[in-house]
């Protein structure tokens, strides 16, 4: 094990290092939350694969093929089909609208109010995403170490607060680069084919299984569709997701880069159906379905190929975990404690203010912003440290996570994107409706079950369309103003005209 334990402190080192290479060129608030806006194709298509694809997408995902086979797939096929929705459909205007969080996008659209309390829905949903990924610590570092989990929380957690805390998005854009290069090579290229060999290969899979684990729809047509709902759905409003696509360039970035990140995303999730496939066959009498992977890693693989696997599958967590991290930051910050304080400027005016002020002002204004959001990075990652020792659910944690997100946010977002009608009333009726509607009927119906996000994605939409044609339409002005957004016609700040990066 000496070897493997020498690659996983290596890459916990290399993570550190680029956290410190990363303080050096975050020196603006767009260079720290958006990596400047100036990633290209191949980081942006690494980057928003690495953040989609964590903990759950790896070891759950595993987890679900050694339950149902081939059809454990579609859980992670469904983020794949979000980010491709994401990318074809919406990317490119997300990207030309040049701001840092979802609220600002809604601000925007309806006119400037609707930013706390989406922002405070957000908050909790990317909260509630990085504790569940740091969770996750747990269970690698206990097959790696024998590691109490909360000292795994601690280690785990303390090395992605760190990293994010020092450099932002730049720390972690380059991060995520070497995690998803380490997932592709580890999964995809070193378990994947190792499993199924030492299975006996695909034929005596099949002898050795029920028919069902390869019916492609054996996992059931119900949770396919709360799949779609969560997280296809999911992948389309996240704060965590926007913050990547606002890191692109131009909009074909952003939409190509996208489109092969989805992409990669559905070769990953066969990948993980047909290892928990392999594992079913192995070890067809485990505990848990989640101890698929570690086991398998454990007993099957090599020594050194072991211990680049479990980097692998540290590196799925670690990237949720720092993108979550960062945005839960962001929005605490841009979109509550600043609005809180009275002191928060609209997008269009801080735009404008930037090309204005002097260079030294502006300067000493920016190393303020990048020590705040440094702060709040820092105060969020101990609350989410904090939270994950005290939890024991990862998939209800995560549930919850999702399930207000999509019934509180999807309809005034999508709305505010597709239908000029919509008002900020009818958007705040939304978000109040739709996300106590979850909460209530998760507290009657449970955590995991169905019902809450059929009914409350019904409730917010109900009362999104009847409120906004009950009250006056948006104002001409600002629909005007978002209009040129959309279009990319707004000038950019001075900061962020700066040469491109691959």
């Amino acid at each position: 094990m000496a070897v493997d334990y020498t690659v996983i402190v290596v890459y916990l080192v290399g993570m550190l290092a680029m956290g410190w290479w990363g303080m050096r060129r975050a020196k603006s608030k767009s260079e720290f939350l958006v990596a400047g806006r100036r990633l290209g194709p191949t980081m942006y298509s690494g980057t928003m694969a690495a953040i989609v694809l964590g903990g759950a997408s790896t070891i759950g995902g595993v987890g679900l093929g050694y339950q149902y086979g081939l059809s454990g797939a579609w859980m992670v096929f469904t983020i794949g089909l979000g980010l491709l929705a994401l990318s074809v459909f919406f990317s490119a205007r997300i990207a030309r609208l040049k701001v840092y969080t979802v609220s600002e996008m809604l601000d925007l659209r309806y006119g400037g109010r609707a930013g706390v309390i989406s922002g405070v829905v957000m908050w909790a949903y990317t909260l509630m995403l990085a504790v569940t990924s740091t969770i996750a610590y747990a269970t690698i570092f206990d097959v790696l170490f024998d590691m109490n989990r909360t000292v795994a929380i601690i280690l785990g957690g303390s090395i992605v607060v760190a990293y994010s805390t020092l450099g932002g998005m730049w720390s972690i854009t380059l991060t995520d680069m070497v995690q998803f290069v380490v997932k592709t090579i580890g999964v995809l290229l070193l378990l994947l084919p190792i499993a199924v060999v030492k299975a006996g290969g695909f034929s005596e899979m099949k002898a050795q299984l029920p028919t069902e684990y390869f019916d492609p729809l054996g996992i059931g047509g119900e949770t396919i569709f709360t799949y779609v709902l969560i997280y296809t759905f999911g992948m389309l409003i996240g704060q965590d997701i926007w913050q990547r696509v606002f890191t692109a360039r131009s909009d074909t970035t952003a939409r190509w880069g996208g489109t092969v990140a989805g992409t990669y995303c559905l070769v990953y999730a066969l990948a993980g159906a047909v290892i928990g496939t392999a594992a079913k066959v192995l070890y067809p009498k485990l505990g848990s379905p989640d101890d698929a992977f570690a086991t398998i890693v454990k007993d099957e693989l090599p020594i050194g190929v072991r211990g680049l696997v479990l980097a692998a599958a540290l590196a799925a967590v670690m990237s949720t975990s720092s993108g979550a991290l960062i945005a839960c930051a962001t929005v605490a910050n841009n979109d509550i404690w600043s609005r809180l304080r009275g002191a928060v400027t609209t997008a269009s005016d801080s735009t404008a203010s930037d090309t204005t002020a002097s260079d030294t002002t502006a300067s000493d204004e920016e190393r303020d912003e990048v020590r705040g959001n440094r702060a709040f990075i820092l105060i969020m990652g101990v609350a989410v440290i904090c939270t994950a020792i005290a939890l024991n659910n990862v998939i209800e944690a995560l549930t919850v996570a999702y399930n207000l997100l999509v019934g509180g946010l999807l309809v005034p977002i999508l709305g505010g994107l597709l239908w000029k009608r919509g008002t900020a009333q009818g958007a705040l009726a939304a978000v109040v409706v739709g996300g106590l509607a979850v909460i209530g009927l998760m507290a009657s119906y449970g955590i995991l079950a169905n019902e809450p996000i059929y009914y409350g994605l019904l409730s917010s939409l109900a009362v999104y369309v009847i409120v906004s044609l009950a009250t006056p339409a948006t104002d001409a002005a600002v629909l005007a103003a978002w209009r040129e957004r959309l279009a990319g016609r707004a000038s950019e700040p001075v900061s962020e005209s700066v040469p491109a990066h691959q």
